[in-house]
């Protein structure tokens, strides 16, 4: 049984190779790097002020420097309290979507699982709505107790139990029914999305303004403290990924053949669904609703990379936070001065991503 497990991983990882793509991850993953580095300074250059990605980078090297060319008083503001906290959770969030899109395709071993999609950011959502309309009720204690970490705790355990319910309904004798699993995706989070309803109509003036521009997801609200609230969490989630990748590698021979090759699945399953939920739930809670990031960016790396979650993983984190980092400065720029949700952007280019996907899985488009 274990030479028939080895020689069917052999196979897959003959497959995944395609001539040996670690060569190309490896390069796919440096280059990425070197985008992440020139999207940031982008961003950070990017808006109404007129301080340079030059500016900001000798400001840096040489902060006291007073020439003409370094960044004035006010651009050092703009800079470092408005722009730079935003660019920070851009990265921690489009890497935390991204990965987390990745890490549920691998263990639902299918391409089309995304928080957005099957459900696990509207439960994240309920969970964070929940804590902004009632917090002033009595969940206090609670608010007290946890302080800045309640909202981001909140999302988490919606987050999660969506996670676990989904994956107890779509998933039978270590089989994944991707119509079960889409469907069950929409049913959870229709039924989140009435409980959010009920709690937008307790909700008073002001909490309805910032629940709908919450709605549509955004970083215009970015501040040290929210990347102090669910920054650990994301991190923390973002360091346990690398450790996944065996596991799902090995995972997609199905269940009884990770087993034989080692892995406790029960136990990998758990801090997968675990890690997924903290990453959406902290991302939700700080940025709202932003789709589509976890399935566009793993399908382009497969087709780039091939499937090995060793690169996949971490080359994911990194075209997340690229693609995220690009969708908000068009976010910011597209109908200045004013700003338009990022979730708009995210699902102007995911949606039809997302119907291509499945037009190419059904043959109709032979791309």
């Amino acid at each position: 049984m274990v030479d028939g497990v080895a020689g069917r991983l052999g196979t897959v990882d003959k497959r995944a190779s395609m001539g040996d793509r670690s060569g190309r991850a490896k390069l796919a993953i440096a280059l990425l790097t070197a985008l992440l580095v020139l999207t940031m300074l982008f961003s950070l250059a990017s808006g109404a002020s007129d301080a340079s990605a030059f500016a900001v980078v000798r400001d840096w090297l040489f902060p006291s420097l007073s020439d003409g060319s370094a960044l004035s008083a006010r651009d050092r503001i703009i800079v470092y309290d408005i722009r730079l906290p935003r660019v920070v959770l851009g990265v921690l969030i489009g890497a935390a979507l991204a990965v987390s899109g990745a890490v549920m395709q691998g263990l639902f071993r299918n391409p089309l699982a995304d928080p957005g999609l099957v459900g696990v950011s509207a439960g994240a959502g309920l969970g964070a709505i929940v804590v902004i309309v009632l917090g002033g009720t009595f969940l206090g204690p609670v608010l007290a107790l946890f302080g800045i970490y309640t909202l981001p705790l909140a999302a988490f355990f919606g987050g999660l139990a969506t996670t676990l319910i989904l994956y107890r309904v779509a998933t039978r004798r270590g089989q994944t029914s991707i119509a079960t699993m889409l469907l069950a995706g929409i049913a959870l989070g229709a039924m989140a999305g009435a409980f959010s309803g009920i709690m937008v109509y307790l909700a008073d003036d002001r909490q309805l303004r910032d629940l709908t521009f919450w709605g549509l997801g955004s970083l215009a609200g970015a501040t040290w403290t929210k990347i102090a609230s669910a920054g650990p969490i994301i991190v923390l989630a973002l360091i346990v990924s690398p450790f996944l990748a065996r596991g799902l590698n090995a995972l997609a021979l199905g269940e009884a053949a990770a087993h034989h090759l080692g892995i406790s699945v029960q136990r990998f399953k758990n801090v997968a669904i675990v890690s997924v939920a903290a990453a959406t739930g902290a991302s939700v809670a700080v940025s709202g609703g932003i789709g589509f990031v976890g399935i566009v960016v793993p399908h382009l790396l497969r087709l780039l990379i091939g499937p090995d979650n060793r690169y996949l993983l971490p080359a994911s984190a990194l075209l997340g936070a690229s693609m995220l980092l690009l969708a908000d400065a068009v976010s910011r720029t597209i109908v200045a001065p004013a700003e338009l949700p990022i979730g708009i952007i995210t699902a102007a280019v995911g949606g039809p991503f997302f119907l291509w996907i499945l037009l190419r899985k059904r043959g109709i488009l032979d791309l």
